[in-house]
């Protein structure tokens, strides 16, 4: 075995990706959402569907929460429960863009009682931070105009800056603040929040505490994506990302389903630098949304695809992709990269779940365990957890 697929292995073992709470309720497009049977109804619920994931995967121990629609009344005991479950909370994300009083936005809103109303929910959301053990404090904000002249572009900027400097002054030690941007919608016109510069230059202003993150579906077409990594990366800017894929537009399907190579592409830049692991200060989260797949086995086969990218990324010869750069090789530094992403890691990822006592197919043990049938009869009744509730 080489030192390549030794030291693969040694990284992927240790590797985390944390799972969406949102994605295990019934989700979809701005069309239809589809329900399904045996979907959670509380926060709890979905934690034990998240602790499936982790059980036949090994990657997966940690859960991000999206406020109000995970709000409990002991988010100490959920966080017990989650313990318990061997699986511990993740991000919090908040929830400013679905009251009827942010039409005209949140924190960038003309009127100062909606930014104020914004504003302690955001503050609200690092209590929960606090009680829960959390660390990180992912924004999005659905900000924007839809027409010319609709409000002052610079105004609203300042006002975002306002606000997040408060939050920021809220927040401890070892918490952090990501920020996360959109190009378009629901605004048509602008986005507060729309590319990647726009977060950096108010994470910048803010200090290290506040970091930006990279949704994989938040670009234009034909955006180089692991060109933004490696900037970010290289300006000690870069605090997580929100994992799916897309065809057309922020889709929110599977991550590494629609294009694999351009996530292999991210995870190698990742690779380069060293910081895939658990200990490299990012965060590497799913933001999906199965409208039509089994939630559980969806994100299974989410994780299992970030850790084939990861794989084919840790086996890229870098030695010989430099002596090839170096040499102004533009072929047989394309090849080096290629040469990996071809290398079917499966027998790999196989074998190291073999050595962790796991399963080696992951799906197929889910499957065969009967907790699919299991929560189709026990969940009848009640309010089944969605966009909303």
């Amino acid at each position: 075995m080489s030192d390549r697929t030794e030291n693969a292995k040694r990284v992927l073992a240790a590797q985390t990706i944390e799972l969406p709470s949102w994605a295990f309720g019934n989700s979809g497009t701005r069309f239809k959402v589809f329900a399904q049977h045996g979907v959670p109804r509380d926060p709890f619920e979905k934690l034990a569907d998240a602790a499936q994931v982790n059980q036949y995967t090994g990657a997966a121990g940690s859960v991000a929460l999206h406020i109000p629609w995970d709000k409990v009344d002991d988010y100490e005991a959920l966080a017990a429960h989650a313990a318990d479950l061997g699986i511990r909370i993740g991000t919090i994300n908040s929830n400013t863009f679905q009251d009827d009083d942010y039409m005209l936005g949140s924190v960038c809103h003309p009127d100062p009682a909606v930014r104020r109303k914004a504003t302690a929910h955001l503050l609200e959301c690092v209590d929960i931070m606090d009680a829960t053990g959390s660390t990180d404090l992912k924004l999005w904000f659905a900000d924007g105009t839809n027409y010319p002249g609709q409000d002052s572009i610079a105004d609203r900027q300042d006002r975002l800056a306002e606000v997040l400097a408060e939050v920021y002054a809220r927040l401890g030690d070892h918490q952090r603040l990501l920020l996360e941007y959109k190009l378009f919608e629901p605004s048509f016109y602008t986005m507060d929040v729309p590319d990647w510069g726009t977060a950096y230059a108010h994470c910048l202003k803010l200090g290290p505490k506040a970091q930006v993150v990279i949704d994989t579906g938040h670009h234009a077409p034909g955006t180089n994506i692991e060109f933004i990594v490696a900037m970010l990366l290289r300006e000690g800017k870069l605090g997580g990302f929100d994992f799916n894929s897309r065809f057309y537009a922020d889709d929110d399907l599977m991550v590494g389903s629609a294009d694999p190579f351009q996530l292999f592409r991210i995870m190698h830049e990742l690779a380069l630098r060293g910081v895939v692991g658990p200990d490299s200060g990012i965060a590497y989260m799913l933001d999906q949304c199965h409208n039509i797949e089994p939630k559980i086995p969806g994100q299974i086969r989410s994780v299992m695809n970030v850790q084939e990218a990861t794989a084919k990324a840790l086996l890229v010869d870098t030695v010989a992709l430099s002596a090839a750069q170096a040499a102004g090789d533009v072929l047989g530094a394309n090849a080096v990269l290629m040469d990996a992403y071809n290398t079917d890691v499966r027998s790999l990822l196989a074998e190291l779940r073999g050595e962790q006592g796991l399963d080696a197919d992951p799906m197929a043990a889910y499957a065969a365990s009967g907790y699919a049938e299991k929560i189709k009869a026990d969940r009848q009744g009640g309010q089944a957890a969605g966009w909303g509730a």
